[in-house]
């Protein structure tokens, strides 16, 4: 593991609302890397997956990503905290992981894999913020229709007393990435569903089965500047931490 690895998991504060939950899997993985163990391998003990972790050195110079991983079974895993949290993403999400890889290989081998780089498009583009930067707001319908008008005071503020009855489960690796070292502007990528589901395994299947490439298309995401959450930011017990225009911006 390199210094700057060494550096960056220290800044891993598994008891913080966005990293607790995902502590069982990650402070095992944590343990095994720091001592010394390429990170493929610590994923690989720890925790059953569908996929298997590979070294980066495996992937084929020219070769997507996303196709390597469709055709073999195999995610080649660098030695950093992105990929760290790609592979505890996809022990928790391996449903909705291995869906989005699927619709991944779908639209490349629609367009071709010859191209250097593949063609993307509105598709791709979507599976990535949703692979990245996405979460999942299990709310009651008065507060998704605060976030959907990106009405801010009543969201936070004025429906606060309704927040206990809410669960933001995030699944962007970059975005837990990110919040290692928080910062007001973060912000997830919502995605534009209310399942009723009792558990994570739940939410995996009900995710996986309503990906498609249409539901994608059409960008269904709404911001979401997470440390907004009551309970998640100590500043935003004070009401003004969301008179920020700069983070919290009206709907255009």
């Amino acid at each position: 593991m390199s210094d700057l690895c060494t550096a960056q998991l220290a800044g891993c504060d598994w008891s913080t609302p966005w990293l607790q939950p995902l502590a069982a899997l990650g402070q095992p993985v944590e343990r095994l890397w720091h001592s010394g163990v390429p990170l493929h391998e610590a994923l690989n003990r720890t925790q059953s997956s569908p996929i298997q972790f590979a070294p980066q050195s495996a992937l084929p110079p020219g070769q997507s990503y996303e196709h390597y991983m469709a055709q073999t079974g195999q995610c080649p895993t660098r030695e950093n905290l992105h990929d760290f949290f790609n592979g505890l993403c996809w022990m928790r999400f391996p449903r909705t992981k291995q869906r989005i890889n699927q619709l991944h290989a779908a639209e490349l081998a629609a367009v071709g894999t010859g191209k250097n780089p593949p063609l993307r498009g509105p598709v791709r583009d979507a599976l990535t913020v949703l692979d990245e930067n996405a979460a999942f707001l299990l709310a009651p319908p008065p507060l998704w229709e605060a976030l959907e008008a990106r009405d801010w005071q009543r969201f936070f503020i004025e429906l606060r007393p309704l927040w206990q009855q809410v669960q933001l489960v995030l699944l962007g690796h970059s975005l837990l990435e990110k919040l290692v070292s928080p910062r007001k502007p973060i912000t997830a990528h919502v995605y534009r569903a209310q399942p009723r589901v009792e558990s994570i395994e739940e939410l995996d299947a009900w995710v996986a089965a309503d990906l498609s490439a249409a539901r994608l298309a059409a960008k269904p995401f709404i911001p979401l500047p997470v440390l907004g959450m009551p309970g998640w930011w100590a500043e935003n017990e004070n009401p003004s931490f969301y008179d920020d225009t700069q983070v919290f911006r009206p709907r255009r």
